[in-house]
């Protein structure tokens, strides 16, 4: 049951929003409702976990850059425990990255990656990722019906990220079904997936570290070897399964949320098609309109704070929804915020997060984005969904928004 009233600070708790299949399935109706009634509202976020949940982007930035939210679990680590959370876990679970790490140690982690994803760097990967849209696109028939995640949207930043680790085809597969189960707590199969990963990367590891490659993985194997302290062997494994994780799966749900949209929008379609030069400014309203990450991974209140009025106690779970607050944020052409529109020029969201936690691989998300829906646009002339959008299936829990599978009919032309 979701209640959208807000929690006044010092009052009785209203009932928590239950972020399940249910909220995912209507999820920006949903937020709409909740920002009506307030920017911060108790939520369960699976079961077992509950906190807050921030709705207002001008609160959901304050607590993005709040110096009492941290990412340290410590306080709130019996509960994470009890409803069998990994993602906090060194070791054992997805722990030891910098998306889960305060200062200094974020610091320093971001540091070892960040020239792996620098603007230039990435600019460098624009002929290779072209050349595996194409590749993706020439293997369909040239017409019928496909899955276009399965076809399209999941191998391409797949294969992008692989090859950016040194991951090696035949295993490419599998860590893709595990980083999709690794966002959903409370799935059958959530701890199985969550292991098998860790103990793929850890093996990993030491292959890089027997036959080092020309890949990212096994540079951060050489500073961890270097034994100057500045890489963990826990924190070695985290930071490539956050790469791993990161890395594509939130650009295969970008890439199926945008095409989403446009299939729902056959007059933006079209536009686009016409005038492809709009596609930058169309990537950001993507982004803006329907985000692949819904919500934050969790902070954690290190004291009693008070958070848009209302009271966080010690050991609180808070996220922050960028989904809802992309729908919020004024826009600078003073548009429809719940319209989309591929014209729109410097829309402005939270897609990417706020403050020293704000998305390093940005710069890749947007080149695959632009890269992946020009090669749709250019090589595939008739593309319309094969099945209700009503009946389309959602990723049921987790901070991922994404369609589980996105039935397209279509036709192809030679490149």
């Amino acid at each position: 049951m979701d209640t959208y009233q807000q929690t006044p600070s010092g009052g009785a708790p209203a009932e928590p929003v239950v972020m399940g299949a249910e909220f995912k399935a209507d999820a920006h109706r949903r937020f709409a409702r909740l920002r009506a009634g307030g920017p911060v509202h108790p939520a369960q976020f699976f079961p077992g976990i509950t906190g807050w949940i921030v709705v207002d982007p001008d609160v959901a930035r304050e607590a993005l850059t709040h110096p009492a939210l941290l990412k340290d679990p410590a306080p709130a680590a019996a509960m994470l425990d009890a409803a069998g959370f990994l993602g906090h876990r060194r070791g054992t679970g997805l722990g030891g990255n910098m998306l889960e790490s305060d200062p200094p140690e974020h610091t320093r982690l971001r540091r070892l990656v960040s020239a792996a994803f620098s603007p230039k760097r990435t600019a460098a990967l624009e002929p290779r990722i072209t050349e595996i849209a194409h590749r993706l696109v020439d293997a369909l028939p040239p017409a019928g019906e496909v899955d276009l995640v399965e076809a399209f949207a999941a191998p391409l930043p797949v294969a992008v990220i692989a090859e950016l680790l040194g991951i090696p085809e035949a295993d490419r597969s599998d860590f893709r079904r595990w980083t999709t189960l690794a966002f959903q707590v409370g799935h059958p199969e959530y701890a199985a997936a969550v292991a098998s990963l860790h103990g793929f990367l850890r093996e990993l590891v030491e292959d890089k570290r027997r036959a080092p490659g020309d890949d990212l993985l096994s540079v951060l194997v050489a500073a961890r070897d270097e034994d100057d302290g500045r890489l963990s062997e826990d924190e070695l494994v985290g930071t490539a399964a956050l790469l791993v994780i990161a890395g594509h799966e939130t650009t295969v749900n970008l890439l199926g949320n945008s095409v989403l949209a446009l299939l729902q929008h056959p007059d933006q379609l079209r536009q686009l098609r016409d005038h492809p030069e709009l596609l930058p400014d169309a990537v950001e309203e993507f982004l803006r309109y329907d985000p692949s990450v819904e919500r934050t991974t969790n902070r954690y209140a290190a004291e009693d704070l008070e958070l848009g009025g209302v009271r966080i106690p010690r050991g609180g779970v808070v996220a922050v929804a960028l989904s809802s607050a992309g729908r919020a944020l004024p826009q600078a052409d003073d548009g429809d915020p719940d319209a989309l529109d591929v014209t729109r020029r410097g829309a402005r969201h939270l897609a990417f997060g706020h403050g020293i936690h704000h998305c390093l691989g940005a710069p890749l998300a947007r080149l695959e984005a632009r890269v992946a829906l020009h090669t749709l646009l250019t090589r595939v002339p008739a593309l319309e969904l094969a099945v209700p959008a009503a009946s389309l299936e959602w990723f049921p829990a987790g901070m991922v928004r994404g369609v589980v599978a996105l039935p397209v009919r279509y036709r192809t032309t030679v490149a």
